[in-house]
């Protein structure tokens, strides 16, 4: 798979791996792993606070009226 970049974004690319003290190739994979980490992460949340609402839903009305 090929890669490209614009300046911007490699040099950020370039910065990144060398604050980790990693090659390039590895600083794009964790950074790829990261970012689906947290949307997983995000729509689980999300799940859990609308199951949330509905169960207290009644409980939440009366705290907020």
């Amino acid at each position: 798979m090929t890669l490209r970049l614009s300046p911007e974004d490699e040099r950020a690319l370039a910065a990144l791996a060398e604050a980790e003290g990693v090659s390039k190739q590895e600083a794009t994979v964790r950074a790829i792993r990261e970012a689906a980490a947290r949307r997983g992460h995000e729509e689980r949340v999300r799940e859990l606070s609308a199951r949330g609402r509905e169960r207290y839903a009644d409980l939440l009305e009366r705290l907020g009226g």
